[in-house]
């Protein structure tokens, strides 16, 4: 007979949380794009998929390229030996090598295999790299609005994030920067194409940046490190030259995957790259090597490091996503809508009509349009749009977006 609790040393009407309290405590502030998503999930169900408009997911909805399912089909039909076994944990070495030839060529740095750790995703490839810098209590900044899962990363390290604010215009603010950077800090960490605003760092705010930086390493006597997560990178518009970081900053890791450029988020494929040039780079690669090993990650997916490989100079087509974006921006803009102009990613930040954004959103979701809360991002009164959709799904929504824009009087603004 299992005796009753009160019994076994735990007192009546005494509960211990099952969950960790940290957790417990993180759920509560987590992820509004989600929630949004399985509200949406409903909505589609009451009034059919058709009829629900939504834009709260980066979920891309272009196919792989070609040239994937080509790759893909050759090795199902003629498989390498052992192709499914285990791997070093940095990854195949013909994938790294084929990474680092391309960045070489993009860069004209002197990137060889071993600068580049194979990795989960650019979400896994994140805690790879925050695992193997941070101690206990060191500070990541980060400029906002931001991608909330950052805070969860650095958190999951022993870190502390440390958000600043960036220009009216999402632009870096770089005096807001060099006021966060204290003893405490141990990396900066920028995004871009950014997520939620879609806006691209011009080259000589990232020149300023590492100047900055270099400057504060030797005031401090330290090594801050620049971490970029540039998921984005292939999704750029009106012919913009995306800056390369490594020119500016030698303590540079650079964190991507191919869920964008070539349309696979469901298949979890990425990598770090740190720069040739960042000091003691082999105890950098062994510590990244090691935390993805400890973290769970092992490895990244076999099979898809051997699709990857060839394919670095391959892309979805760009143009669909940039044709999406000129019909939402000049439409919002028209409605009366105030929002910055998207250089990259597949995302629109409007300033909402009301100060409180889960409000307007919640509007929006009265006609059976679903997009995220500035607040998911750090910025309160802002709301986010995904248009990597339908084309069909944008038009349809677009009036909507006129009525509600007409119901708070911007229309004509």
């Amino acid at each position: 007979m299992i005796p009753p609790f009160h019994k076994g040393g735990i007192k009546k009407g005494v509960q211990e949380m099952p969950i960790s309290r940290r957790v417990k405590g993180d759920l509560n502030g987590a992820s509004w794009v989600r929630r949004m998503f399985e509200e949406g999930e409903e909505l589609k169900q009451t009034y059919g998929e058709e009829n629900v408009y939504d834009f709260s997911l980066g979920n891309p909805n272009l196919e792989p390229p070609p040239s994937l399912k080509k790759a893909l089909k050759a090795l199902a039909d003629h498989p390498i030996t052992g192709m499914h076994r285990y791997m070093p944990n940095s990854g195949y070495s013909e994938t790294r090598n084929a990474i680092a030839e391309y960045l070489a060529e993009e860069s004209g740095l002197p990137f060889e295999e071993k600068h580049i750790v194979m990795t989960v995703g650019a979400a896994g490839g994140l805690n790879v790299a925050f695992k193997a810098i941070l101690d206990e209590g060191d500070e990541v900044i980060v400029p906002s609005p931001y991608f909330m899962e950052f805070k969860f990363y650095i958190e999951n390290c022993g870190g502390q994030i440390r958000l600043v604010e960036t220009n009216k215009d999402f632009s870096l603010n770089l005096l807001e920067i060099e006021k966060a950077i204290g003893r405490r800090t141990k990396a900066i960490l920028i995004n871009f194409p950014n997520n939620p605003t879609g806006v691209v760092y011009d080259q000589q705010s990232l020149e300023n940046l590492g100047e900055l930086l270099k400057r504060k390493n030797r005031e401090l006597g330290k090594t801050l490190f620049l971490i970029t997560d540039e998921a984005y990178r292939r999704i750029v518009y009106d012919h913009i030259q995306l800056p390369i970081i490594f020119h500016y900053y030698p303590h540079t890791l650079r964190v991507t995957s191919h869920s964008k450029d070539l349309s696979l988020p469901g298949e979890r494929i990425g990598y770090v790259a740190v720069s040739p040039l960042c000091e003691e780079i082999d105890e950098m690669i062994s510590a990244l090597v090691f935390a993805n090993r400890i973290l769970g990650f092992v490895n990244a997916p076999a099979l898809m490091q051997r699709l990857v490989a060839p394919l670095q100079r391959n892309s979805v087509n760009i143009r669909d996503y940039e044709e999406k974006r000129d019909l939402f921006y000049h439409s919002l803009k028209e409605f009366g809508y105030h929002v910055v102009k998207p250089q990259g990613a597949f995302y629109l930040f409007p300033k909402a009509p009301i100060e409180d954004d889960v409000a307007f959103v919640k509007e929006l979701q009265s006609k059976r349009i679903l997009t995220v809360p500035g607040r998911g991002f750090g910025k309160q009164g802002y709301f986010r749009i995904a248009y990597c959709v339908e084309k069909k799904a944008i038009e349809g929504a677009l009036p909507k977006f006129k009525e509600v824009a007409a119901k708070y009087g911007m229309v004509g603004k």
